[in-house]
């Protein structure tokens, strides 16, 4: 199985994930045993840790030559008014290789009132967003229908693998369960911040889910929808698994 991990933090010394060459390289290294063949590197662009485009490029420059995965650009996209401003000015900056998908992370401590606006803004400028680990923010476990209506504009959601298994804690994986049920998750990604309990491994949340539901289910939350992310072509998605019908976002506004 070729796996194909959308989110992480792999390049060292940008933010709270790797802190070294050497880490960096061990980081990618477990995840190539365990069936990773492509990585996004995604630094925090926050107000803690600032987005360095030319230094994640130098970052990536350094670290390929030494492992075998094959390592993409993005960014874990914290919604902050003066980044939000600067995506919209600047579409590819932000995005996983360029090519529109972009992941986007609400903060803990509350849930915008205009979080639809937002997102609505953000997918009218050709960004898609995809949401990233709402089983692990207490205030998006409980907002399943918002997430649901994100879903029906045009987003998608990442789960995080360790939730899959438990690492997490039981009301993050039990959220991460019903999501997947829900037809409400379109990638597995591991958030990779070192090489312990936060590592890049996808391997163990992929056997844990497939006890289950099916290959055919859970497969393409590994493989097929993160690799149209690597080239920005659309996501094929089994409308039948989710208890709500897509449509275009623009219809919200009808």
């Amino acid at each position: 199985m070729a796996f194909v991990d959308i989110h992480s933090h792999v390049l060292h010394g940008l933010d709270d994930g790797a802190k070294t060459l050497a880490e960096s390289v061990e980081m990618l290294r477990i995840a190539a045993s365990k069936g990773t063949t492509d990585i996004v590197a995604t630094p925090h662009a926050s107000g803690q840790y600032p987005f360095k485009p030319d230094l994640i490029a130098q970052r990536i420059s350094e670290v390929q030559p030494l492992v075998d995965v094959r390592i993409h650009r993005g960014c874990d996209f914290h919604l902050q008014a003066d980044h939000i401003e600067d995506a919209l000015a600047h579409p590819a900056k932000y995005t996983i290789n360029g090519r529109g998908y972009l992941l986007v992370e609400f903060p803990e401590l509350a849930i915008f009132s205009s979080s639809d606006e937002i997102l609505f803004q953000l997918l009218d400028c050709g960004m898609i967003p995809i949401v990233t680990h709402p089983e692990r923010n207490a205030r998006l476990r409980v907002k399943i229908t918002d997430i649901a209506r994100w879903v029906e504009a045009g987003c998608y959601v990442q789960v995080t693998a360790g939730a899959c298994t438990g690492r997490f804690g039981e009301e993050a994986r039990a959220c991460a369960h019903a999501l997947v049920e829900r037809g409400l998750v379109h990638f597995i990604a591991s958030d990779a911040h070192d090489c312990g309990r936060r590592s890049p491994s996808l391997r163990e949340a992929y056997d844990t889910l497939l006890k289950k539901w099916t290959e055919e289910r859970i497969r393409p939350l590994f493989v097929e929808n993160p690799q149209a992310v690597l080239t920005g072509h659309p996501i094929d998605i089994d409308i039948s698994l989710a208890s709500f019908k897509r449509r275009k976002w623009y219809q919200f506004w009808g």
